[in-house]
C-alpha cells in the first residue's frame, strides 16, 4: 500500500469533480455554480471533445407549428423500438429551456430575418427543429462559448492535461479517482479524493479504425465505471455516420447530415443513386439505413459520393464552410465535384446506464452525454439529439447533486499501487482494426467471435491501463453483439437480418458478464477487474 498526495498544488476541491471538457462537462460545471467544482480534461478546453466536432446542431422544437409531442415521437419512431418513451417526452419537452441556457452563456445561434431562431430539418425529424450556427459550425461555437463561461466562473477550477483511468472506490461507493499525466503513461498516478463524481468522457468511436472522433474518444470512461462494478446499457449499438469524407484522414472529416437535409444526393462511381431503391426517404431514411447502403456500395467496388453540386453548388462555402474547408485542402472542391464518404464511427448509443437524474448504478457516479445511456435513442439515435441529451442531463445532474447529501470526503487516500506503460501502437491498431473489421456496420456470429477473443486476450495481457480500458470497452461491445442474435436499429447482423420481436428490449449487462462470455468462447477465463482502483480511505 502507497499514500499519494493530494492535488493541494493544483486546486482541486475534492467536492464535486467532472471528467470531461465536453458540452456536458462544461454545461454542468456552469449549472452547479457557485458551488466549487473542479473539471478534469485530457485536453485544453475546447479541444478533444467530440461537441467540437458537431456539425448539425441541436434539436429542439421551438419553431413555429412544431411540438415536444412530435420531436419525441420521432425519437421514438428511430429507435426502432427500443427507445424509453418517459425519457424521450422529458428530453424533448426540456429541449427549449436548455436552448435559452446555452443562449445565456453566449452561442450565437443562427436566426431569421425576423430575428427568431433558424431552423433546418435533418434525417428522420418530421419538421424543421435543428437550431445551428453558420450551418455547420454549432459544435465548435457551443463549446467555445461555454469554455469562456467556464474561464469566467470563479467556482470552477479546471485541471487540463491530466486523464482519469479508475475510479476508486470505499463500501460500494465511488470515492475518487486515479489520474494520469497526458503523455506521461508510465509515471505515477494522481489519486484524488471526491464526494460525487460526474463522467462525461464522451464516446468511443476511437476504438474504430475508421471514426469522425477525437482521439480523446476511446471509451474510457465507460471502461472505468464498468470495472467498479457499473450496469452497462445497450453497449452493441454503435451508430455509424454515412458521410465521413474519406480523404486518408484519421478522424475522418464529417459531411454533415444537414448537407442532405439542403438536396445533396448520395451516388455511386457510375453516377446512380442507390439509396432511392433502398428507402422511401432515399438520402433522408434513418441513419442506420443509409450507413449500410454506402457500405455496400464501397464493399461493392463501385464507391460512394456525396453530390451537392446542383443543391448548392457555388454556395457551399457559405453555407457550410467546415465541410468545404476540409474538401478543399484535401484537393476536393465540393461546389463542383462530388465527396468521396464512407460510414465511419460516429456516436454509441449505449454506455454507462443511468436514471433520470443522471445516477449510475454506483452510489457516488453519475455520467452525462455520450459516456451515458439513458434510453433516449435506443437503437438508432435521432439526429442532433446527443447534444440536446447532454445538455439536459447535464443540467438534472447538478440539480440532483445540490439537492443531495454528499458522504463526507476524507483528506486522504490510501490505495493500491498500479503501473503502467505506454500504448504498445501494434495492440492499438489490431483493437482499432479488429473493431471496424467485425463489429462494424454488418456483423456476424464468426467476426464477432474472433473479435471477443481478441479483445479478452488484449485486456488481459497488455501492461498499458489506457489501452486495457478500450480492450474492456470493446469486449462489452462485442459481447452484447454477439448475444443479440437480431438487426435492430445500428444493429445489423447478415446471419440474422431481421428485427426478432421477442428481442425488442434493452440490453443491461457488466463486466464480469462479458468475461463470462468471452471464456465460454474461449478467450480467458473469468476474473476480477484487476485494473480498477481499489481505495481505502483513511
Amino acid at each position: 500500500m502507497s499514500t499519494t498526495p493530494e492535488f493541494a498544488h493544483l486546486g482541486v476541491h475534492g467536492d464535486v469533480v467532472i471528467v470531461g471538457g465536453g458540452l456536458a462537462g462544461l454545461f454542468c460545471a456552469l449549472k452547479l455554480a457557485p458551488r466549487p467544482v473542479t473539471v478534469i480534461s485530457a485536453a485544453p478546453l475546447g479541444e478533444g471533445a467530440s461537441t467540437a466536432w458537431a456539425q448539425g446542431g441541436i434539436a429542439a422544437a421551438v419553431g413555429e407549428g412544431d411540438s415536444a409531442e412530435s420531436h419525441a415521437a420521432d425519437t421514438i419512431a428511430v429507435g426502432a423500438g427500443l427507445v424509453d418513451e418517459a425519457v424521450a417526452h422529458r428530453l424533448a419537452g426540456e429541449a427549449a429551456a436548455r436552448i435559452h441556457d446555452l443562449l445565456s452563456y453566449g452561442v450565437p445561434f443562427d436566426r431569421d430575418l425576423e430575428g427568431r431562431l433558424a431552423v433546418a430539418r435533418e434525417a428522420a425529424h418530421s419538421a424543421r427543429r435543428i437550431v445551428h450556427v453558420r450551418g455547420d459550425m454549432a459544435g465548435q461555437a457551443i463549446i467555445s462559448a461555454l469554455t469562456e463561461a467556464v474561464r469566467n466562473t470563479p467556482s470552477i477550477k479546471v485541471i487540463e492535461g491530466w486523464f482519469a483511468d479508475g475510479l476508486l472506490m470505499h463500501d460500494d461507493a465511488v470515492a475518487g479517482l486515479r489520474l494520469r499525466k497526458v503523455g506521461n503513461a508510465a509515471g505515477s498516478p494522481m489519486h484524488i479524493a471526491a464526494r460525487a463524481v460526474v463522467l462525461a468522457t464522451g464516446g468511443i468511436g476511437h476504438l474504430y479504425a475508421v471514426t469522425t472522433n477525437p482521439i480523446e474518444a476511446r471509451g474510457v470512461g465507460l471502461a472505468i465505471a464498468a470495472r467498479a462494478g457499473a450496469r452497462i446499457a445497450d453497449p452493441e449499438f454503435v451508430q455509424f455516420h454515412p458521410t465521413a469524407i474519406m480523404v486518408g484522414r484519421d478522424p475522418a472529416p464529417l459531411a454533415t447530415e444537414a448537407l442532405r437535409g439542403e438536396g445533396a444526393i448520395l451516388i455511386n462511381g457510375q453516377g446512380e443513386r442507390f439509396m432511392l431503391a433502398a428507402h422511401p426517404l432515399a438520402e433522408l431514411a434513418p441513419r442506420d439505413i443509409v450507413a449500410r447502403g454506402v457500405f455496400a456500395e464501397v464493399a461493392s467496388g463501385r464507391g460512394a459520393y456525396l453530390d451537392a453540386t446542383k443543391a448548392l453548388g457555388a454556395h457551399f462555402a457559405e453555407h457550410f464552410p467546415t465541410v468545404y474547408e476540409s474538401c478543399i485542402s484535401a484537393g476536393i472542391d465540393p461546389a463542383t465535384q462530388p465527396i468521396p464518404i464512407a460510414p465511419a464511427a460516429h456516436y454509441h448509443m449505449g454506455g454507462i446506464a443511468v436514471d433520470m437524474r443522471g445516477r449510475s448504478s454506483l452510489h457516488g457516479l453519475w455520467a452525462a452525454g455520450e459516456v451515458s445511456c439513458t434510453g433516449a435513442h435506443g437503437a438508432n439515435r435521432l439526429a442532433s439529439n446527443s447534444l440536446l441529451e447532454a445538455v439536459v442531463y447535464a443540467a438534472r445532474i447538478a440539480e440532483d447533486i445540490a439537492s443531495t447529501e454528499l458522504a463526507a470526503t476524507k483528506s486522504r487516500l490510501d490505495v493500491h499501487e498500479t503501473h503502467s506503460t505506454p500504448i504498445d501502437p501494434a495492440q492499438e491498431l489490431l483493437l482499432r482494426q479488429t473493431m471496424a473489421g467485425k463489429v462494424g456496420v454488418v456483423r456476424d456470429r464468426d467476426g464477432l467471435t474472433e473479435a471477443v477473443r481478441t479483445f479478452a486476450a488484449l485486456e488481459a495481457e497488455t501492461t498499458s491501463t489506457t489501452l486495457a480500458n478500450m480492450a474492456t470497452t470493446a469486449l462489452l461491445v462485442a459481447t452484447a453483439a454477439l448475444a443479440r442474435t437480431e438487426s435492430r436499429g445500428a444493429h445489423y447482423r447478415a446471419d440474422y437480418p431481421t428485427e426478432n420481436p421477442a428481442q425488442a428490449k434493452r440490453t443491461t449487462t457488466s463486466l464480469a458478464q462479458a468475461r463470462e462470455r468471452a471464456a465460454a468462447l474461449g478467450g480467458g477465463a473469468p476474473r476480477s477487474p484487476r485494473l480498477s482502483a481499489q481505495s481505502a480511505l483513511a
